[in-house]
């Protein structure tokens, strides 16, 4: 009597007819595993098992966050052909990391013979959805390394950053994430950064703590949530009419809104900012009203950008580790192009620069 066959050998055999007999072509994306389970009322484990002995056959390739596909026999190994070019997509070509982060990025890349494709969004999902597209229809570029588009909002693009993956195109996000998607992304850690930049100035003796931050960006909600658990580790109540929230636009015209902004931190002696862009533009409003700083009030901005040395009040700000965040993004997109396993983010953290914007209760520092 022969043999029954062991569930997983099933498995296996009849994904390979599917495959024999052209019902499954190269790059065709087979059944889920929970399909699986369902078809043959196996385990888990016993799928996974003939997945693994179909990958080992050189029928199947498996793409973490994507599924697993037919190989090209042809090719052995179901990937498009190398174009040796890795796109960036950042969100402005003027903001004052910018430069750093591309420098860093192009220096490591450059050393493995990969060219650069540099596209920028403006922060607009518009913008960001036909570049997306472009690199799919085009079909040029070995990865991607993206800065997200308004991460504090619902992104209408992540069906296209899923297509990129399903047709072997590594992501690599920069600077934030997108909470839906499975990739990995390099950041500051803003939450801590929020807190960092809180926690100086509760040192400093202040219990009147503003703050102004970020609301379509995921970096702007992570600082504000750092902030905000600083102020409660001190039992100091959150005072929202304290808070402005500002988008991409509300940025760019801020310093015309100023009184609103000062209305916002009456009484306050300091104010966290979102960024070292928002604190230079809250220094020129309180210049404009009469307002000293530190004296008044103390500003603390995020990013140690140039903006924060050259601040008519040079800033206090906490560190962006710009090289090293822009270094780890470059050599994870290679060790994607090289089929490495890479499951973990990295979130780096760095220290706060104490300049002239801050000030301690009864002195200025």
């Amino acid at each position: 009597m022969a043999q029954q066959k062991a569930k997983y050998e099933e498995i296996v055999d009849w994904i390979t007819e599917k495959i024999e007999n052209g019902e499954l072509s190269a790059g065709d994306k087979i059944y889920s595993e929970n399909r699986l389970v369902s078809i043959f009322k196996v385990s888990r484990q016993t799928v996974r098992h003939a997945i693994s002995v179909l990958g080992d056959k050189g029928l199947v390739v498996s793409i973490r966050g994507s599924g697993t596909y037919v190989k090209d026999s042809r090719r052995g190994i179901n990937k498009k052909r190398r174009t040796m070019r890795i796109a960036i997509m950042m969100t402005y070509d003027d903001e004052y990391i910018f430069t750093g982060i591309i420098n860093e990025m192009e220096r490591i890349l450059s050393k493995a013979e990969y060219s650069l494709q540099i596209a920028f969004t403006h922060n607009a999902v518009e913008r960001e959805r036909n570049i997306l597209k472009n690199f799919i229809h085009e079909d040029v570029i070995d990865g991607v390394i993206a800065e997200t588009t308004k991460s504090g909002l619902p992104n209408p693009n992540l069906e296209l950053y899923r297509e990129l993956k399903r047709k072997g195109i590594p992501v690599v996000f920069i600077n934030s994430s997108y909470p839906e998607l499975s990739a990995v992304h390099v950041s500051m850690d803003d939450f801590w950064a929020g807190k960092t930049a809180a926690e100086h100035l509760l040192e400093c003796g202040h219990r009147k703590i503003g703050g102004i931050f970020k609301l379509d960006d995921g970096q702007g909600h992570k600082r504000y949530a750092g902030y905000v658990a600083a102020l409660m580790e001190h039992d100091i109540k959150i005072r929202s009419e304290n808070i402005s929230w500002i988008d991409t636009r509300g940025l760019r015209e801020m310093e015309q809104e100023g009184e609103s902004y000062l209305r916002r931190l009456k009484d306050c002696t300091a104010c966290v900012c979102y960024n070292d862009e928002v604190a230079v533009k809250l220094v020129n409003i309180c210049k404009i009203n009469g307002i000293s700083i530190p004296g008044e009030l103390s500003v603390v901005g995020i990013d140690n950008s140039d903006l924060a040395d050259y601040c008519e009040v040079p800033l206090t700000s906490v560190n962006n580790p710009v090289d090293e965040l822009a270094g780890n993004a470059a050599r994870i997109m290679l060790a994607l192009l090289g089929s490495e396993k890479v499951s973990d983010s990295i979130e780096l953290r760095s220290k706060l620069v104490v300049r002239k914007s801050t000030r301690i209760i009864g002195e200025c520092i």
